[in-house]
């Protein structure tokens, strides 16, 4: 049994899909061991609550340097003894320590096609406006495993959206999600939890 890890800053819709596919047999042969937000006010903390989850705030504000809050996030991380650690609309920069010690055990959602609309500074709802600047035709989403880069390590899947004439980016954030995010962050995890990814220096293959 995969011991799955969900970190989270906001809504958690990203959480409740995840949660969803578990219950619907979607997602097999795992469990969300722990919720852990950034952020007191997170509802996605209600979301684990209302599931019988284990809800934890980690802080950077109630830590004097960013060293000791960076410590005691490991450490709550650890004490789960996860086997993958989700990045679910989580808006906090990960310590290095954190990505060394979970090598390729780290997924991320980014709401755009890398390398496209990627990297720093493009995260929610800015992404979506500028897709929509530039005009493309396609969007989506990519889950990609976590390095010491933003957005840069190894691609699991990908799955295009069409940008569609009068989009807004709440419209097309709302649209992304429906039909990619919570598509293929279950399909990631089910994936990893049973045995069916494989990475070859920067490329991830699914097998069969």
């Amino acid at each position: 049994m995969l011991r799955v890890g969900v970190m989270v800053s906001g809504g958690g819709t990203n959480l409740q899909a995840i949660i969803d596919s578990i219950n619907n047999g979607t997602i097999t042969n795992a469990s969300i061991e722990v919720v852990v937000s950034n952020n007191y006010n997170a509802y996605a903390l209600e979301r684990a609550k209302n599931n019988g989850i284990e809800a934890v705030c980690v802080s950077p504000k109630d830590y004097e340097e960013r060293a000791m809050y960076n410590d005691e996030l490991i450490k709550t991380l650890d004490s789960y003894n996860l086997d993958l650690i989700v990045l679910a609309g989580c808006m906090v920069v990960l310590p290095k320590e954190l990505i060394e010690k979970y090598k390729n055990r780290i997924i991320n959602i980014h709401p755009a096609l890398i390398p496209s609309f990627c990297g720093k500074g493009y995260y929610g709802l800015h992404v979506h406006e500028k897709v929509l600047e530039r005009g493309v035709k396609l969007t989506g989403a990519t889950v990609h495993f976590v390095d010491e880069g933003t957005d840069t390590g190894p691609i699991i899947l990908q799955k295009a959206v069409e940008v569609r004439y009068g989009d807004t980016p709440e419209i097309l954030q709302k649209r992304v999600m429906e039909e990619a995010e919570w598509k293929i962050m279950p399909q990631a995890i089910n994936l990893i939890a049973n045995g069916k990814i494989l990475i070859e220096n920067s490329f991830v293959r699914i097998l069969d």
